[in-house]
């Protein structure tokens, strides 16, 4: 039976003249192993990331003038998070055409976030290989103006995952959460959050649970990271010694 792949093109905003690069990036690893033949996502996902990056660096380099680097390297970590393309994959029911192995099937793999942002990059590797840049430069950018758009709450709650994409990026230890203070009655209590990165306080949070601490500390360190750098101050010249 031939997979219908139209509702997922009318989502994804691209019909495809190869049928098989659609079908090539929906297809897991062991849904191809149990058919001892077939191309899976994980090449597509590859070249999808390089087409992702690139076309978010345009998008924001063109959209935040005047910006620092450190802004823009900020918010294209958070657009580029896998957290922020499983939730779009989610929200275009990316789970529902995925072709799965039995052992993910019951693994839960169509729900997964790590899986569907995968899946995500590898529709963006696609796309570029059956209709060119400008192509996937229009689904990218359709993905990207979903994501700036989403209400602050739902971006913030990305902030633990960004931040740990981030530092794992950079080869360090995985960040460290610690509950620093507890203040308000029971039914209204406040937890103070700092996370530390390499040893050192990187961000502090408040929030009404210990988790909505952590992801407002995560936000401030990722904040900090975006911060341009202030170079020391010159010591003052004594006029007595010109």
């Amino acid at each position: 039976m031939a997979l219908d792949l139209a509702p997922l093109e009318a989502r994804l905003g691209h019909h495809f003249a190869d049928r098989a690069l659609a079908e090539e990036a929906i297809t897991h690893s062991s849904y191809a192993n149990e058919l001892g033949k077939g191309a899976h996502y994980e090449r597509l996902e590859f070249l999808g990331d390089a087409v992702l990056g690139l076309v978010t660096a345009d998008f924001l380099f063109a959209r935040l003038r005047e910006r620092p680097e450190g802004e823009l390297s900020r918010s294209k970590s958070e657009l580029v998070s896998a957290s922020a393309l499983a939730a779009w994959g989610e929200s275009i029911a990316l789970g529902e055409t995925l072709r799965l192995g039995v052992g993910e099937e019951r693994a839960g793999g169509r729900a997964k976030g790590s899986l569907v942002s995968d899946v995500v990059e590898a529709l963006f590797g696609a796309v570029y290989l059956d209709a060119g840049f400008a192509a996937a430069q229009e689904v990218v950018t359709r993905y990207l103006e979903w994501a700036i758009a989403r209400p602050a709450e739902a971006r913030a709650a990305d902030a633990k995952t960004s931040l740990q994409e981030l530092v794992q990026a950079r080869g360090w230890e995985l960040p460290v959460y610690s509950v620093i203070d507890e203040s308000g009655p029971d039914h209204d209590k406040r937890f103070a959050v700092e996370v530390r990165l390499r040893g050192e306080v990187a961000g502090v949070g408040v929030g009404r649970t210990k988790k909505a601490g952590e992801q407002t500390a995560a936000a401030a360190a990722l904040a900090a990271f975006a911060a341009p750098a202030v170079p020391p101050a010159s010591p003052e010249r004594d006029p007595a010694s010109s």
